[in-house]
């Protein structure tokens, strides 16, 4: 003789047996106790979460006539008159359910109907159960507006769907809708170990937290699991077989991988996923897992007194969230999230993952995958056009400020720098977008011999004297090529001489523009050692590798007030105006990557007010001493003079100025 799976063996009977449904139980229950009955109930809700079990228990409520015969409508079905039983067994002929999956069309429906005009048989109620409604065709739909919106007194409806967006909008506003929520995991593991106690099966607690969690809120599919856990296990459920079962990845596995990447040990990351491959366990699982580790990480580092007694990882979380900042496990859980969506695209899972966890450890600060990296050596005066992503930015050195001799009580005013000395180079052209001067005869006639386009034939020396007869001497000084670029545009209306318009398209060029290049104010140079010692060990920590994110943040943001060395310890305070940037962790990340520089011992005090004199001050400054210089290189340039004369109607476009 066959046994009963879990899941019909042990579907509720009644409303007070049903679990991780209240909101719903509590709707009906005092609807059928005040006999406020709506004609048509919509149940909407994933697949297992009780929709077809909240139907017959309401249909057994408007149904059951009591142990003695003399009942009425109840929240509470007895069970044990013929209604009750008939309709548990599935042969109650006023109870009917129609799967909509399989019976989808208008003929189904309207002979469903055309019984609807009869009253019950045996019971008080007849209620229709159409199970799938949203799989119902148009014509069906329409076929039984009519009789849904205002069926006879003795007839209930109950759909039930798993996707109620394909339920037109006329069906909805006709329906008492219900959602029935996927039920919490430790929901699903206490009804478990009752079911599981009830039939006499040993299990471990781990196990069962397992299948709970492998069910995704589905008591149905949590049954159908059990079943097949206790046939896999030999009528026993243990951590072991089950965790083989379900190809669930071992919380081992995840806490070497934390560990690995914590410690930005790129050789232990690939070990583990060689193991994971060769053990056939999944990519997808191990990032399901590597998430739930994170986030439980993250509880333990944003409310460190909170303790799960219900986890029993919960020490090995505990162990492990120290290793970690906040701001990285946020980072690596967000990371952990998008890279299962990232699997189907890799060339097999474990690539995926590999790849995935790699990018943990170069997202990690200090370049857990640059360590042991060296740059190429460069030439002797050569130009960097732009620097890799795996090498820290050096930032410009700050500009000489000089003390305004207005006096000690005066504002301190930026002096003019002096411009960057260029070597003597062969004037480079500035390219027009819909015009050029066209080169002399003996220059086309060259190319020509050469089958090079005219402009590729010219000399340095022949192109400035061919190309801009013009516009001034040939010979004159200009920076390379690669120190400055600008934009020009032809075809625009002129009112003034070029050399107007050039100030006037880049904005009010008043006096000298490197006098107006400064808006920060600072100190004059040596007044202020503290800051500037400080700029220069920030400087040393950026183009080692030792601050990134918001630690290099926090230290180029905050202003040197205080430092003392003593006792061998290095005692710094700095003022910082951003509350967000003082956490501890930040401070202790930026104290142990000064003590690396330093090295010593490292002792940081962080204090809020406003911030003087700060690295990122001076940067900004020098910034802004860059632009004006090119600015100004581009207004006073004969070349380019010589250009907007030669075209009217070509301007430089302001903005289109930039600094390499």
């Amino acid at each position: 003789m066959s046994s009963m799976v879990l899941a019909r063996k042990y579907r509720p009977k009644g409303f007070d047996s049903m679990v991780g449904q209240g909101h719903v139980v509590q709707a009906l229950s005092n609807a059928l106790s005040q006999q406020r009955l709506h004609h048509a109930y919509l149940f909407t809700g994933t697949r297992g979460v009780g929709k077809t079990t909240v139907s017959r228990i309401l249909a057994k409520s408007l149904n059951c006539v009591g142990p003695d015969g003399q009942g009425t409508i109840t929240a509470s079905p007895c069970g044990q008159c013929q209604p009750c039983r008939d309709i548990d067994a599935g042969r109650f002929v006023d109870y009917v359910e129609l799967d909509a999956a399989s019976n989808r069309g208008v003929e189904e429906i309207s002979q469903l109907l055309e019984q609807s005009v009869y009253k019950p048989v045996v019971g008080r109620f007849k209620v229709y159960m159409i199970d799938e409604v949203h799989m119902l065709s148009n014509t069906a739909f329409n076929a039984m507006l009519k009789t849904l919106e205002e069926p006879p007194d003795y007839l209930k409806f109950v759909l039930a769907t798993t996707d109620p967006q394909k339920v037109p909008v006329t069906v909805l506003s006709r329906c008492l809708q219900f959602n029935l929520r996927p039920m919490a995991a430790q929901t699903v593991h206490e009804h478990l170990s009752q079911v599981l106690a009830v039939e006499g099966i040993a299990f471990e607690p781990e196990a069962l937290r397992l299948l709970a969690r492998a069910a995704r809120g589905s008591m149905r599919d949590a049954m159908s699991l059990a079943d097949q856990a206790i046939a896999f296990g030999g009528g026993q459920l243990q951590e072991g077989p089950v965790r083989q079962m379900l190809g669930a990845v071992d919380r081992q596995h995840v806490q070497r991988i934390i560990e690995a990447v914590a410690q930005g040990n790129g050789k232990g990351v690939v070990d583990a996923v060689d193991t994971l491959r060769r053990l056939g366990l999944s990519a997808s699982g191990t990032l399901e897992e590597l998430a739930t580790a994170l986030q439980r990480m993250a509880v333990i580092q944003a409310v460190p007194g909170l303790d799960d007694s219900e986890d029993p990882d919960e020490l090995v979380w505990r162990a492990l969230a120290p290793l970690l900042a906040p701001d990285e496990t946020q980072l690596f859980y967000s990371l952990c999230l998008q890279g299962r969506a990232e699997l189907a695209l890799a060339p097999d899972e474990y690539s995926g993952l590999l790849m995935l966890l790699l990018r943990l450890l170069a997202f990690k600060p200090g370049g857990g995958l640059g360590q042991g990296v060296s740059s190429p050596p460069k030439a002797e005066g050569s130009v960097t056009r732009r620097q890799p992503l795996t090498e820290p930015v050096q930032r410009a050195a700050p500009a000489s400020p000089e003390v305004n001799p207005g006096g000690p009580g005066s504002k301190p005013v930026m002096a003019e720098a002096p411009a960057p000395a260029v070597a003597a180079a062969p004037a480079a052209p500035v390219v027009l977008p819909s015009a050029r001067v066209a080169p002399p005869a003996s220059v086309q006639a060259r190319a020509s011999d050469q089958g090079v386009p005219p402009w590729e034939a010219l000399p340095p020396e022949a192109e400035a004297d061919a190309s801009w007869s013009q516009g001034g001497p040939p010979d004159i000084d200009m920076p390379p090529q690669d120190e400055y670029t600008a934009s020009v545009e032809p075809d625009l209306p002129v009112d003034e001489a070029a050399a107007e318009r050039v100030r006037q398209d880049t904005g009010d060029r008043s006096g000298d523009p490197l006098q107006r290049a400064v808006s920060i104010e600072l100190p004059p140079p040596g007044s202020d050692p503290l800051s500037d010692r400080w700029a220069e060990l920030v400087a040393q920590m950026s183009a080692k590798g030792a601050i990134t994110a918001l630690v290099r943040e926090l230290a180029m943001q905050a202003q040197c007030v205080a430092q003392q060395d003593e006792g061998g310890q290095s005692l710094w305070r700095l003022r910082v105006e951003r509350e967000s940037l003082c956490s501890d962790s930040n401070r202790d990340r930026l104290a142990a990557a000064m003590g690396q520089v330093l090295e010593a011992q490292v002792m940081l005090e962080l204090e809020r007010g406003k911030a003087h004199n700060t690295p990122a001050q001076r940067d900004q400054v020098a910034r802004e001493r860059r632009q004006h210089q090119a600015d100004h290189l581009i207004e006073t340039d004969p070349l380019v003079r010589g250009l907007l004369s030669q075209y009217p109607g070509a301007r430089i476009v302001p903005g289109s100025i930039r600094p390499i």
